[in-house]
This record gives structure tokens, sequence and C-alpha cells, in this order.
């Protein structure tokens, strides 16, 4: 199999787990803080990553770690706790769609700050995108009137932190393979988000119930399959792909989260399906070849 057709395997399956994880944190958030979380998904993932990881962490070399670090920050630690707080006060389906600013700060991140040249069909591909977006934005905020749309900003704040993370990888760290760069991601903010966590009173004062346990499998599904998995196959996909490509998953990523919102009892329109639709024509013109 060609790069060219692992690329789009990727891209769906990306696609279809990360438009789960807004449902799984919605549901997580039922019997924890969104600090906890941010922080347990941070501490789940980083135990999966050293089972299945930690001998990579012998190819990073010196020169790497400190952009491994920034991409840890940056692509994880800082948006773990931004979407969980995002989801307390929008519906889950439209903070993914809020995330679909992802490519556009990508390409314009790459461009002033990393010297990346983009087509100007890309450009063109990344409004329609946006256009389909902010039809999804207005339209959610007109059948839910009573949500704080100020929590939008989170995902879009996430948003810039993805769009160095992928740029940082693809210039700074290409020739390191995607587990070393996910493991070393994770071990880097793992102390952090220890700290963090036991700031909430999670290991002194927690609960077990039925409601917290089923946030804890919720949270791990989230860690381990959302986080773990998705992450060193996105860090792939960077690999084998361009900046605009990788992050374009942030445009598909919103059909998937809106179907398990609706599932859930959120609410959606046909005009939000054509949105849909409008969303994934961006998606074929920024990754047309010709």
């Amino acid at each position: 199999m060609d790069n060219q057709q692992k690329k789009w395997i990727y891209l769906i399956f990306l696609s279809l787990v990360w438009g789960s994880s807004f449902i799984l944190m919605k549901k997580a958030l039922i019997g924890l803080t969104p600090i906890q979380v941010g922080a347990l998904r941070i501490i789940i993932s980083t135990f999966f990553l050293i089972i299945i990881g930690f001998n990579s962490l012998k190819k990073i070399k010196k020169k790497h770690w400190i952009y491994v670090f920034y991409s840890a920050v940056l692509g994880t630690l800082f948006p773990s706790f931004l979407f969980a707080y995002a989801v307390t006060g929008i519906d889950s389906s439209i903070a993914s769609i809020l995330n679909s600013f992802t490519p556009f700060n990508t390409l314009l991140i790459g461009t002033l700050v990393f010297g990346i040249i983009f087509r100007k069909k890309q450009l063109i591909g990344i409004l329609v995108g946006l256009i389909g977006t902010a039809i999804l934005i207005l339209k959610g905020a007109d059948l839910n009137p009573d949500q704080n749309y100020w929590f939008a900003f989170l995902p879009i704040l996430s948003s810039i932190g993805y769009a160095f993370n992928v740029n940082i990888i693809k210039k700074y760290l290409q020739d390191l393979e995607p587990l070393a760069i996910t493991t070393g991601n994770f071990v880097l903010i793992f102390i952090p988000a220890m700290i963090i966590l036991g700031l909430t009173g999670f290991f002194t004062s927690f609960e077990f119930n039925e409601e917290s346990k089923s946030s804890l499998l919720y949270i791990s599904i989230l860690a381990v399959v959302g986080t773990g998995i998705a992450k060193i196959m996105f860090n792939k996909l960077i690999h084998i792909s361009s900046p605009v490509f990788s992050t374009s998953v942030t445009y598909l990523i919103p059909i998937v989260a809106v179907f398990w919102g609706v599932f859930d009892g959120e609410k959606l329109s046909l005009i939000q399906l054509l949105a849909g639709f409008i969303i994934l024509f961006g998606v074929y013109l920024v990754n047309k070849n010709k």
C-alpha cells in the first residue's frame, strides 16, 4: 500500500475516532470535573504509550527534545483541558465544529512562522470549509440560544495549538518516528498532569459510585483509543502528507460528532447537514492534486 492510500485510511480512521471523542468527553464530565477529565486523559494515555512505546524513546536525540516539548504542550496539554471546559458550555458537536479552524490556522501559521509554501487551491478549499463551519455554528446558536458561546473561544484556541504542533512536527521532527514523538510528548507532560489532578482532590476525596465509574470508563476509552492510538496515527499522517492535508481531518470530525450529538439528544437541522457537505467539498479542494 502506497502513501497516497495510507493517508486517506488514516484520515478516515482519525475522523471516526476523534469525531467520537467529544461525546466521550461529554459522558466523562457527568462524574468528573473538566480539570480531572483533561488530566486523566493525559495520565492514562501516558501509561498506555509507555507500555507500547518505551523503547522508541531511545530514538529521540538531544536536538529533538525541545521540539517534542513544544509539540506536547501546544498539541496535547492545553487542548486536553480547553476542550474539556468547552463541552461544559456548548454542545459537544459544536465544539468539534469549531475545531475546524485548525487547517486555516495551520496554513496561516505555516506560512507566516515556518515559511511553508501552499497552493492557491488549498486556500480556496480551506475558505470553503470555513464557510460550512460558519453555517454550522450560526445554526447551532439559533437552535441552542441558551448556551454560553463564550466557551466557543476555547476550541479555537486549541486549534491554534494544533496548528503550531503540526508545523513543528513537519519541520523539526520529520526524521523521528511517530511512536517516539507521541510517547515523548506524554512522558514530558505526565508529571504536570499528575500534579494538576492531585490539586483537584482526586486522590483524597474522589467518590467511586456508578456515575463516577462510568465516567472513568469513558475517559479510559478516550485516552487509549482517542488519544494514544490516534496521536500515533496522526503523527504518521503528518509524516506522509502535508500539514494542511493532515489537519483537514478536523473538517470530517464534526460530521461524526454531530451524528453522536443527535443520537444523544442534541439538535440538528437540514441546514447543518448541507453545511456538512460544504465542508466535505472544502476537504476535496484542499487535497485535489490538479
